[in-house]
């Protein structure tokens, strides 16, 4: 029984919460749940009165876009100490992006070495559309794929032309995996960006004048028009606006296999706090209006979102300081320890459930990458992966994230958070305590896609 731990607390199962919980963690996996008394004889983690749920798993986050692949580790170390068990990496890496199976195979060697939480991995292609590469992708274990309308650097962030989308969608269609785009229309950005920088105006709100609703809802009927024709899934990668959604469906209607989720950022900041914030508060698409985060909501409400993530890009501290140019800064939030406190609290402030994070933070996400059952829920068979929330009243601090210094800023700092996490387990182990990382680099692994079965929620 040396393997075997009992993990006690309210335990947020996929159809409710059971009080006096308890699971019995053997191998790495779930092995039993019940309530009341626990089996006797097993090494107990008790958190009774602490709300347990599935570790979660952020869908959307770059570990490497500004470091590289060294990146991984304290990327890794913030989300073991952020209740985030399983992380979805980016494939627009430092110094080249995941565009063919030598290339992922190194990837993996650096996650196994360097990560202290488990990771499943996108791939992408080249701008000259190497889909000759796509099949070696999927068989090395990639669980989706990335691709953008909008280019931020023609290597590691290429904008892909219309003709080699199709192509890319044509040739990933029947593997299942789904497709998610980065969706800003890259002419009427760079237009209006143009125009602003000619005026003079590049102060931090400009930022979001330049990037207008327009252009997501252009890139969306591009990508939905194409997903229609392919037969592929494809995902808006993060979607400001509640009519992404309302599109999304409206291609469902017409049998496409059309999705989007939701940054959390995008449920609770506003234009006002791009101000506040200056650089620290800078990423894309741009926050949006007050309004328009009560219509994200109500998306939410609806069932109409896919699952919600952070897109957790943590830039070094200089390249997000504001000195009078809001375009020069790095686009990008710090997100993954903040996640669960944070998602916590705004769940409980507009009265929803508890199993509404479980859902939308673990469980989905782990079912459009393929990553369920293994992942995603607290159920007999899938591994131990566990968030335990402690209730109560806190502040976030961003001086206490687990990662290098410079990447140590947050635009949620100082925000009162109604949770923290008091412990995170990963496979059956303890990897935070709520004060320190008991992970090393290492602990984690490469998930690969478990399945070839697609999932539109």
């Amino acid at each position: 029984m040396d393997d075997e731990r009992v993990i006690r607390g309210e335990l947020v199962l996929p159809d409710g919460v059971l009080a006096d919980g308890w699971l019995l963690a053997r191998g790495g996996r779930i092995a039993a749940i019940g309530q009341g008394a626990p089996p006797a004889g097993r090494e107990v983690a008790d958190h009774r009165g602490m709300l347990v749920f599935p570790g979660l798993v952020d869908g959307h986050m770059h570990t490497s876009s500004s470091t590289g692949w060294p990146g991984i580790e304290g990327a890794s170390r913030s989300a073991a100490a952020g209740g985030v068990t399983t992380c979805v990496d980016m494939p627009y890496d430092v110094p080249r992006p995941v565009t063919d199976a030598a290339i992922l195979a190194d990837k993996i060697e650096h996650v196994e070495r360097l990560s202290h939480v488990d990771m499943a991995l996108y791939g992408t292609i080249r701008k000259d559309g190497n889909t000759e590469d796509i099949a070696g992708l999927i068989e090395g274990g990639v669980c989706s794929f990335k691709l953008s309308t909008y280019e931020y650097d023609a290597v590691r962030f290429p904008r892909i032309d219309h003709p080699t989308m199709l192509r890319a969608f044509a040739a990933i269609a029947p593997s299942n995996l789904m497709v998610a785009i980065h969706n800003e229309d890259q002419e009427l950005v760079e237009r209006l960006t143009a125009q602003a920088k000619a005026a003079g105006e590049t102060h931090p709100i400009m930022h979001a004048r330049t990037r207008p609703p327009i252009t997501e809802s252009m890139a969306d009927l591009e990508i939905f028009e194409m997903a229609l024709e392919t037969g592929c899934h494809v995902h808006i990668a993060h979607s400001s606006l509640a009519r992404g959604f309302e599109l999304a469906a409206m291609f469902r209607a017409m049998g496409a296999r059309t999705t989007g989720e939701a940054c959390i950022q995008y449920l609770c900041m506003t234009e006002e706090d791009l101000v506040r914030l200056q650089g620290f508060g800078k990423c894309n698409p741009p926050f949006r209006t007050a309004a328009e985060v009560e219509r994200m909501w109500g998306a939410v409400r609806a069932g109409s979102v896919a699952y919600v993530s952070t897109d957790h890009a943590p830039w070094p501290r200089p390249r997000k300081e504001y000195a009078g140019d809001i375009f020069a800064v790095g686009a990008g939030l710090t997100g993954m320890q903040s996640f669960a406190p944070l998602m916590f609290t705004l769940l409980e402030q507009r009265g929803l459930p508890v199993e509404t994070m479980a859902s939308l933070c673990a469980e989905r996400p782990a079912r459009f990458h393929g990553l369920f059952p293994k992942k995603g829920a607290i159920r007999v068979g899938a591994d131990a992966d566990l968030c335990v929330m402690q209730r109560g009243s806190f502040a976030f601090d961003a001086t206490a994230i687990q990662d290098r210094e410079d990447a140590r800023w947050s635009p949620y700092d100082g925000m009162a958070m109604t949770a923290r996490v008091a412990a995170t387990f990963l496979r059956g182990d303890c990897v935070w305590d709520g004060a320190q990382v008991l992970a090393t680099p290492g602990t984690g692994r490469f998930v690969p896609r478990q399945h070839r079965e697609g999932f539109l929620g």
